[in-house]
């Protein structure tokens, strides 16, 4: 089996749109955000890279040959990553959308958060089954570890009911699955105005990898959301995980605001 990296330390691009470009992007451990006008490369150097960490994955091939990536440890063949889509466009229907038993399933978002609340399932198990291992391994301090493991569900639940607080929303925490209650009515997420769906995706797109390193790519997460949430996004996904290398393109201000200024990198920074 490849070994798995704890993060990616550069991506070169040898010929970003047909030989004109040549990439080279030196990363940082935890927060990298790439800016740039419109149609300088952002979103296609995400692309690109994504891509080929999609087809090492399904067909166990190198993926795409002008992307190089070197990773942390240096033998690493291959990172955990995952990918947080940021526009809610109405599914095209096809074979995959007529078989989904949910039919509020109807938009790209409500799509991850279909997926999501079935990560969210295998996330609980897990985390269940190791505070039963950890309780029941005679180990003095087993409880306190035990107790470590369940905070971080309870942090998910208390950034979301403090993010939908002005709306009168909060998790249903006695559910396994997410759902939400306003003022006496219990919500699915599908319900959810387009922002609030994003913000809940990234959440739960971090939580279920359980503090594990891994990669999360984001094109402009600030899409939909107001300029509070984008000034907490880092931070929140940082609280979440502090193992998770983010990467994302943006072009609003409010998403560097809070510390994040040095973690930006022009795309004509890194073109030769």
């Amino acid at each position: 089996m490849d070994k798995i990296g704890k993060y990616i330390r550069r991506i070169e691009i040898d010929s970003l749109w047909g030989n004109h470009k040549h990439i080279v992007w030196e990363l940082d451990r935890e927060v990298n955000i790439l800016s740039g006008v419109n149609g300088v490369g952002k979103s296609t150097i995400l692309n690109k890279v994504i891509l080929k960490l999609l087809q090492m994955v399904k067909d166990g091939c190198a993926g795409e040959s002008d992307v190089k990536l070197a990773y942390e440890p240096a033998d690493a063949a291959t990172v955990r990553f995952d990918v947080v889509r940021s526009f809610d466009r109405p599914l095209i229907h096809g074979d995959l959308l007529e078989k989904l038993a949910d039919a509020r399933v109807t938009t790209e978002l409500d799509w991850q958060l279909y997926q999501l609340q079935r990560r969210f399932l295998d996330y609980q198990v897990n985390v269940g089954n190791r505070m039963i291992a950890m309780l029941t391994s005679g180990d003095p301090g087993a409880r306190e570890q035990a107790q470590q493991a369940a905070e971080l569900r309870g942090r998910f639940q208390d950034m979301v009911d403090e993010l939908f607080s002005e709306t009168g929303k909060k998790i249903v925490r006695s559910s396994n699955e997410i759902l939400l209650e306003q003022f006496g009515e219990v919500l699915s997420p599908y319900r959810l105005s387009s922002g609030e769906k994003q913000m809940l995706v990234i959440l739960l797109t971090v939580l279920v990898e359980d503090c594990q390193p891994y990669v999360l790519f984001m094109d402009e997460p600030e899409t939909s959301l107001h300029v509070e949430w984008q000034q907490k996004l880092i931070g929140l996904i940082r609280r979440l995980n502090p193992n998770v290398q983010i990467i994302l393109t943006t072009h609003s201000p409010a998403v560097i605001m809070n510390g994040w200024m040095d973690a930006v990198t022009e795309v004509t920074d890194i073109t030769q």
